[in-house]
């Protein structure tokens, strides 16, 4: 079968938006495990953080606070 023969009416276009949010997790190590909490945040500081969004429309302010958590963590642990 030749790349002509092949049958894409049923799969939707990768637009170069789709493409660039793509992520490939093939090889990098599994995620750690999570745990939900509810944590009280005074609101500012919340909406700070909502403000700085690495992803669309503030997506990725809870990875940020945990990564903050994290190299506030790691020089602490005995």
């Amino acid at each position: 079968m030749t790349d002509e023969d092949i049958d894409f009416s049923d799969c939707p276009e990768v637009t170069p938006e789709m493409f660039a949010k793509a992520i490939v997790r093939r090889g990098l190590p599994v995620a750690k495990a999570k745990t939900q909490v509810t944590l009280r945040i005074d609101s500012d500081v919340l909406d700070w953080f909502k403000s700085q969004g690495r992803g669309y429309q503030g997506r990725g302010y809870q990875t940020q606070i945990n990564q903050l958590l994290r190299a506030y963590m790691e020089p602490h642990q005995w």
